[in-house]
């Protein structure tokens, strides 16, 4: 995983959580009707559809993956379906003019906000926490490595005297036993947040869905009155 990428995307998601929290400090009830707002809200609309749209029927349609990925790798599809996703989420957020006060604006804001939040704990908090395990599990291989083989004075870093070594060889296996413990907490956080890729799935199906609620309601009751 790129740093860069990871530190970007984490970057964007904090903005996010900032704009949001803005309607404390900021109100703006006209603006989601003006024409400005009505153009961030189309745009975030937009994004957010190709976000999903093109990423989600490559990668369940296989005939089409073949296709596409003689062109593009899914890495880079999965990249394009985070960028635009949180581009479209921050338009929208901007749309809003924090104008919560309708039900269906509500629910919308907070579904949007939860598909961000699973999709970043499935990209980067699910890869970061392999990432840790894979580390700890190699400075575990070479700590069992040193305590198993004979120990001479100087081989393997283990002291020459035997009051020393075993003074090393019970520090180490305590730090052998913290590092199991710390590997089968991780293990049990992983498998916990595995369960994301549900969680992510639900919430976009339900995000599109009240999108849709929220753009025939805009033009029912908004353009109706330039019939």
């Amino acid at each position: 995983m790129n740093p860069g990428d990871r530190a970007l995307v984490t970057s964007i998601v904090l903005v996010l959580a900032v704009l949001w929290g803005g309607f404390l400090v900021h109100r703006a009830p006209d603006f989601a009707g003006s024409t400005a707002g009505g153009f961030f809200g189309v745009a975030g609309a937009v994004l957010m559809v190709l976000a999903a749209l093109p990423y989600s029927l490559v990668r369940r349609i296989p005939s089409l993956r073949r296709t596409t990925t003689r062109h593009l790798s899914m890495r880079t599809l999965l990249g394009v379906h985070v960028y635009l996703g949180l581009a479209g989420v921050l338009l929208a957020l901007v749309h809003s003019g924090h104008k919560f006060d309708s039900v269906l604006g509500m629910a919308l804001t907070a579904t949007m906000l939860l598909v961000v939040l699973t999709g970043y704990v499935g990209r980067y908090l699910i890869a970061t926490l392999g990432e840790d395990a894979r580390a700890n599990r190699d400075l575990l291989a070479g700590m069992r490595s040193r305590l198993t083989v004979p120990a001479t004075a100087g081989t393997n870093g283990l002291p020459g005297e035997p009051a020393d070594r075993a003074h090393f060889m019970l520090r180490a296996i305590g730090a052998m036993a913290d590092l199991d413990h710390a590997l089968a907490m991780e293990e049990r956080l992983r498998m916990l947040l595995k369960r994301w890729v549900v969680a992510h799935i639900a919430l976009s199906i339900a995000l599109y869905t009240l999108l849709a609620l929220h753009v025939w309601a805009g033009i029912e009751f908004g353009l109706r009155w330039f019939r």
